[in-house]
């Protein structure tokens, strides 16, 4: 018999924002994967400038890999299964990849950005793992 502990309203609010953070991270990298040439002249200069930069293929690889496991991990982490640990950790670790990444090759206008999806990475990693622990996934 397993312990399966009732969660409370504080990991349906987290578990619904994280949810939401990481359906825009699918939509941001929907945009940026499907942009027309005529969208991106339509934009304003300082963000025309951000789609000409070329990232490599493995970048490309990581940004999908982080926000469809992001989003998967907040699913599976709403049917209160422990296994979204494991995609919070494999979305987190590509996340944090791809964010170094641009953060130490690219002149960014802000870094906050970056850093804050670093942050909630690890955020989620540890929640996760703490829910586990304590029985709200199983």
């Amino acid at each position: 018999m397993t312990n399966q502990s009732k969660p409370k309203a504080p990991f349906w609010i987290i578990s619904i924002l994280a949810l939401i953070w990481n359906l825009m991270g699918v939509a941001a990298y929907l945009f940026m994967a499907f942009i027309t040439e005529d969208q991106i002249a339509a934009l304003p200069e300082e963000q025309q400038a951000e789609f000409l930069i070329e990232h490599p293929a493995w970048y490309t690889a990581l940004f999908a890999l982080a926000v469809f496991g992001g989003a998967l991990a907040c699913i599976l982490m709403l049917f209160r299964k422990k296994t979204a640990y494991y995609f919070f950790l494999i979305s987190g670790v590509c996340a944090i990849i791809q964010q170094g990444y641009l953060l130490a090759t690219i002149e960014l206008s802000s870094v906050i950005m970056p850093i804050m999806v670093i942050i909630f990475c690890i955020f989620l990693i540890w929640y996760s793992k703490k829910c586990t622990e304590d029985g709200i996934l199983n």
